[in-house]
């Protein structure tokens, strides 16, 4: 489905708001969309924006065509050698080809103090030698036709581009926005180097069509698409509010140059809010299912969320089906190994909601035992979103607040029920 066929099923769901009276790229598009639905603004500078289409578990569960309650383990059942894509001629976002001029669109200013306008939910696709990658990444606007883009040292992105720089070469990329919301999950999960289309296809069950631009790069169908390269130069990028509704502070980063800006003859724009709902969708939920097969792999694995309030990507609740005394705590090892950002993990039993927070706390107060139930990582690598880290370093915990086997009967809850 395209994303402007996702939109149409949408609306025709009355699940998607529309507002037509003008609105500002800067702050007030990303005030409005706080706490919303998906909503189409019509009227951003004269141009079309659409904000939190992936926005819940609900709606992620409708572009997979699954429920939420069944989307992680059908997640984690998926396999990427299944996906196939196939070359085409030609796509709807060659409607209009020009100079790439970044003012004519309505990239958005979303917080007081921000660095610049940023593009959120750009698809950067980067080709070197027979290498490939398809990967999200925050881009401050520099000028009309330069971007700052965060490239985290070590993930795929900035190794083509080390790669590509180390042989004196520039790394040929393209910016796609608006895509199939199947491709834009593909593309916000760690698959195999090179296999993001593969892996939506695998999601999707029909093949990813994907065009050849002049540089080389191949992109799927889009609302607008970028062609440009990345070289040696940087700039310095942010502020940025991250995930984590914290600010992340300026660093110099690779600038990306762009040639040339095709576009459908009127697109839809995709703004991601950073820190808001859509955001922790697409770059929390993906883990859920890395995290499921881990946990699968070593205890009777139930059932994983990234929590809310522990912004979607930070803590992890796995329910298991407990079988030996053990089993948490390599649930425990397994989770932090799955997901290498994780900060705090807590495993619980089947009988426990891990959607409901309350049900979490109860499982905390009733079933562990400080001493011997948590168990503390000092000195390791997480997560350079989360503000208590110190280069990223941190602290991990993992909390087992399972039952003891043999004792059920003194943790079980009993509940009032109707006489016979």
């Amino acid at each position: 489905m395209s994303f402007r066929g996702f939109l149409h099923d949408l609306q025709e769901a009355g699940l998607l708001e529309e507002v037509d009276r003008p609105i500002s790229p800067v702050l007030e598009a990303a005030a409005l969309s706080l706490g919303a639905g998906p909503v189409l603004f019509n009227n951003v500078d004269g141009k079309n924006c659409c904000m939190n289409v992936l926005g819940s578990r609900d709606l992620l569960a409708r572009a997979l065509s699954t429920s939420k309650e069944d989307m992680v383990k059908e997640l984690a059942r998926v396999d990427v050698d299944g996906g196939w894509i196939r070359e085409v001629d030609s796509s709807s976002f060659m409607e209009v080809v020009t100079e790439p001029d970044l003012s004519s669109l309505p990239i958005l200013t979303h917080f007081r103090g921000d660095g610049g306008p940023y593009i959120t939910s750009g698809i950067v696709v980067s080709a070197f030698g027979r290498n490939t990658n398809a990967s999200v990444h925050r881009m401050m606007v520099l000028g009309k036709d330069k971007l700052a883009a965060r490239l985290v040292p070590g993930r795929h992105t900035h190794m083509l581009l080390q790669e590509a720089l180390g042989e004196g070469e520039k790394l040929p990329v393209a910016i796609i926005i608006g895509v199939d919301p199947v491709v834009m999950i593909a593309a916000s999960t760690r698959v195999p180097p090179g296999m993001e289309f593969q892996y939506a296809s695998a999601l999707s069950g029909n093949p990813v069509e994907l065009v050849a631009l002049d540089n080389g790069v191949l992109v799927p169908h889009a609302e607008i698409v970028f062609e440009g390269y990345i070289d040696a130069e940087r700039a310095s990028e942010g502020p940025f509010v991250d995930i984590t509704g914290t600010r992340d502070f300026p660093r110099m980063e690779p600038v990306i140059h762009l040639t040339k800006m095709m576009t459908r003859e009127v697109p839809i724009y995709h703004g991601l809010l950073p820190s808001g709902s859509e955001h922790k969708m697409l770059m929390g939920l993906p883990y859920e299912p890395l995290i499921f097969r881990a946990a699968s792999s070593v205890a009777d694995a139930r059932d994983v969320l990234l929590t809310e309030g522990g912004c979607s990507y930070l803590h992890a609740a796995v329910q298991i089906k407990k079988r030996d005394q053990s089993d948490p705590r390599k649930v425990i090892e397994a989770a932090f190994e799955a997901h290498k950002s994780l900060k705090h993990v807590i495993v619980v039993d089947d009988d426990i909601d891990i959607y409901n927070p309350q049900d979490l706390e109860y499982a905390v107060a009733t079933r562990v035992k400080g001493d011997e139930d948590i168990v503390i990582y000092p000195n390791v690598r997480g997560s350079t979103l989360d503000p208590r880290s110190v280069d990223g370093i941190t602290t991990k915990v993992g909390i087992d607040a399972t039952m003891t086997l043999g004792e059920e009967e003194k943790f079980l809850r009993v509940r009032p029920e109707m006489p016979n």
